[in-house]
């Protein structure tokens, strides 16, 4: 890759991380209402599968979305704005930190429930299919999620109609505080799309470059027809399942381990490789800062949604007048 596309990737993997961290001390403030699961150490997924995708191409997201959204095009300010329930959000303020969607950029929504987002995603893929568009969904699920009937039941639905579906199994090991071979007799999770018959693949879900490579690859497999594909992205959250969680039951070792291999050295080390100087990343970050510090002045200054137009959507979502 040349210089300039590392850099470029850099500055994704380096906002996702901004944006979490400045979000979790929102949230220490006591500005987001409910529960916040940062990405924090599983960026490179969302940074590497996203500069895949083309223009038109669909992505559905999980609890764990906030990665999926930058990575995808979306506007930080307005994604800080829907996490702190401000009028100025995707969804004006009323979806909060797991219910995020953008339809410009193809985001079809994040989803609070584990597992709900597949078969969602198969449904995508399916219309794409039936009106002959030449594009993908991508559907970003969990080592949990691996677990519930909605994984096999829409997988096999996918793969029987031969839809342009890539599944992305971000296994970071842990369905919170469950480690992976604690819920599985094969830890391996990419065995799973081949009992039904889905080309499956393991790759490092820390190096953005290989995700990448994969993504592409499965993108165009998925065009040529021969999808649905499942990626197993294998990597490690830096902290407990949601941001109160501790995460004391995650072996010290593992954890040093998997922050050695942090997504954004990996990054750091292909650039250097490719030639590039440090200051190049350093004058990224900074760019970065400054925007961060934008978006979250804009958020907290936005208003805050009226208690009418809450009412009304509760009433039109219980059948209006009905």
């Amino acid at each position: 890759m040349t210089t300039d596309e590392l850099l470029s990737l850099y500055r994704t993997l380096f906002t996702i991380r901004l944006f979490e961290q400045s979000c979790i001390q929102l949230y220490r403030e006591g500005l987001v209402h409910g529960y916040l699961h940062p990405y924090l150490g599983e960026e490179a997924i969302a940074t590497g599968v996203c500069a895949a995708l083309g223009p038109d191409d669909y992505i559905v997201s999980t609890h764990r979305g906030h990665g999926h959204c930058i990575a995808r095009g979306g506007q930080i300010e307005r994604m800080v704005a829907e996490i702190i329930g401000k009028e100025t959000g995707y969804c004006r303020g009323f979806g909060g930190s797991m219910h995020i969607a953008d339809m410009e950029t193809g985001n079809l929504g994040a989803n609070g429930i584990v597992g709900a987002g597949i078969p969602i995603g198969v449904g995508a893929a399916l219309g794409a299919t039936i009106r002959k568009e030449q594009r993908v969904c991508v559907v970003f699920t969990s080592d949990g999620a691996a677990n519930h009937g909605t994984f096999g039941e829409a997988l096999n639905l996918a793969a029987i109609w031969n839809l342009p579906l890539m599944l992305v199994v971000e296994n970071n090991q842990f369905a919170v505080s469950t480690p992976i071979d604690k819920s599985s007799r094969v830890a391996d999770l990419y065995h799973r799309g081949e009992g039904y018959g889905v080309h499956s693949v393991a790759i490092d879900g820390n190096d953005v470059v290989e995700v990448l490579h994969e993504a592409q690859q499965s993108r165009q497999r998925c065009l040529d027809g021969d999808g649905p594909v499942l990626i197993e992205a294998k990597t490690y959250r830096q902290a407990g399942h949601h941001v109160n969680d501790p995460g004391s039951y995650m072996p010290a070792d593992q954890v040093a381990h998997y922050k050695a291999h942090d997504p954004l050295l990996v990054c750091r080390r292909h650039l250097s490789a490719s030639g590039a100087d440090s200051s190049q990343a350093d004058a990224i970050e900074a760019e970065v800062h400054t925007a961060m510090d934008a978006a979250v002045l804009f958020a907290r200054d936005s208003p805050e949604p009226s208690v009418e137009d809450f009412l009304h959507f509760v009433h039109e979502a219980a059948g209006g007048s009905r």
